[in-house]
């Protein structure tokens, strides 16, 4: 039986070892490009909402202040309620 020396059966464990970790440094720079590429994708559909959310809340807002402006109450007091604004000498002071 022919066997090698030790310093060639070292030398091609050696290569092995390096073939060994170029595949896995190659599987990890895939992984890590998928996970980029995901978590970017991820990223932009959530700045989506946000853009959406911020509209919707800019919406309600103004919404907010139509319905609650001073002159719809007037104008709803007067015509629901039959309210309306006293004169001058109508008004009544009460003292504590």
């Amino acid at each position: 039986m022919n066997r090698l020396p030790l310093p060639a059966i070292r030398s091609w464990l050696l290569v092995l070892v390096a073939l060994v970790l170029v595949l896995a440094s190659a599987l990890a720079v895939v992984y890590s490009s998928y996970e980029t590429r995901r978590l970017v994708a991820t990223h932009q559909r959530l700045q989506q909402e946000n853009d959406a959310m911020q509209v919707e809340w800019g919406q309600l807002l103004l919404e907010q202040s139509t319905w609650g402006s001073y002159n719809r109450v007037e104008q709803l007091a007067g015509t629901r309620l039959n309210m309306k604004v006293p004169a001058p000498n109508e008004i009544v002071m009460v003292e504590p």
